[in-house]
């Protein structure tokens, strides 16, 4: 199976060398990622300026634009000779959940994929601090587990998978959940600053207050100790019907959290 990685936060990320070093002996594995961050900068693609390609190991390219332009740089240049099976995206350092997905340049990168039959899998870490071990292997472990249990062969035409992994040890989770997008609440603050030439300059300071309540959304999956598996249809008329993914998720779950 050939598989392209991308992400959003960087070719050089942890999250991204860590499902690499998982994926890579048992795979053909390809990193195409942004030569810099490019978190939360949702759906771009540079259409009005040329893009970089740097080498930087054997199947390991920065990009110098956005995580969908690098897998069209994977589908048009680098792979085009061997289209690969699955795009996987991540591992993100936070959460996607709810409708962060629509700010995310993880899930862009799987968006962009799944927009040229390509399917795609985006992969969160979710922290509850920066400060916190960050269990990136744990996360990798989990894609690794999915791929090769053949998730991403059920994926419905135009549909993307979310899969958010709590920031636990692997023996604390307690197994996958196929959920639904949230909701997540958001403040709406603006801070206003002075810079040294007594110039007003603004951020964007909103503060995360809590979801929406929801039995089976993935914000509830997580806060359960579940990792959330969330299909997430990319057009109105697309098919919903998941008992496939579902009846998935129960075997997974048998063989590997029992």
């Amino acid at each position: 199976m050939r598989i392209l990685l991308a992400n959003d936060d960087g070719v050089t990320a942890p999250g991204i060398r860590a499902l690499f070093r998982e994926l890579g002996p048992a795979f053909d594995t390809t990193i195409i990622a942004p030569l810099e961050e490019r978190s939360t900068t949702g759906h771009s693609l540079s259409l009005d300026k040329p893009l970089r390609l740097e080498k930087f190991e054997e199947n390991v390219y920065g990009c110098s634009g956005y995580p969908a332009d690098c897998v069209l740089m994977g589908l048009g240049h680098v792979l085009k000779d061997k289209r690969p099976d699955v795009v996987v995206s991540g591992i993100n350092r936070g959460a996607n959940l709810g409708q962060d997905l629509y700010y995310s340049g993880t899930v862009a990168a799987t968006r962009e994929a799944t927009f040229h039959g390509v399917p795609g899998i985006a992969t969160s870490l979710v922290l509850n601090s920066l400060t916190e071990e960050h269990r990136y292997d744990v996360a990798a472990t989990v894609v690794h587990w999915c791929l090769r249990e053949g998730l991403h062969r059920l994926i419905p035409e135009l549909t993307l998978i979310n899969i958010n992994v709590p920031n636990l040890p692997l023996k604390e989770i307690r197994g996958l959940r196929l959920s639904e997008v949230g909701f997540r609440r958001y403040s709406e603050e603006i801070h206003a600053r002075i810079d040294t030439r007594n110039r007003e300059y603004f951020w964007i300071a909103g503060r995360y207050e809590g979801f929406a309540e929801h039995a089976v959304s993935d914000c509830q999956a997580v806060l359960d100790g579940h990792i959330a598996i969330t299909p997430h249809a990319l057009i109105d008329r697309c098919n919903r019907d998941y008992g496939e993914i579902l009846g998935w998720v129960e075997r997974f779950n048998a063989k590997y959290f029992t």
